[in-house]
């Protein structure tokens, strides 16, 4: 009878589902490379992945650097020499390297909008309205059988449609 058994049953690495017919359908979550019966041990992959160890060194570098910097920046120059730090840049580019950085940003984004303007057709262009993609609506009259509608082709709305429907009972 075991054997009846196993050919209605489907076996995957990490389930086993039991078709039986003498008993209801079965869901196993044990693993059969598991290490340990109580479902604990360890399988193939070990460890963690590589994008997870660069994120922890990057977030914890990133504080690090922070919270030297403030100190750097704010911590009198006389403090810093009577703990043994005597080499360190001025403290303009405190100010100067953030500034710097908020300027090049925003002119990268002013830059970036340009060339979308300058990219981007007049107003008056019929390119704002029509391009090489678009489709008139087709006269399709379909037969209507029962209840049922069937879904026309997708096209267009015209420009002089959308004003009628806009614009209809502005005078």
């Amino acid at each position: 009878m075991q054997g009846t058994e196993d050919l209605h049953s489907v076996s995957s690495p990490r389930r086993v589902l039991s078709f039986s017919k003498r008993r209801k359908a079965t869901v196993s979550f044990l693993d059969p490379d598991d290490k340990a019966a109580s479902g604990f041990g360890v399988s193939g992959d070990h460890g963690p992945k590589s994008s997870e160890v660069y994120g922890f060194v990057g977030s914890i570098t990133t504080v690090v650097a922070t919270v030297i910097f403030f100190v750097w920046a704010y911590v009198p120059e006389n403090w810093l020499q009577a703990i043994g730090i005597f080499y360190y840049p001025n403290k303009y580019w405190a100010l100067a390297v953030p500034t710097y950085a908020m300027v090049t940003i925003l002119l990268a984004l002013l830059f970036y909008v340009g060339l979308n303007f300058m990219s981007t057709s007049p107003p008056t262009s019929l390119n704002t309205i029509f391009d090489e993609f678009s489709r008139e609506p087709s006269t399709f009259i379909p037969s209507r059988e029962g209840d049922e509608q069937p879904i026309e082709p997708i096209s267009d709305i015209g420009i002089n449609k959308i004003n009628d429907l806009m614009f209809k009972n502005v005078k």
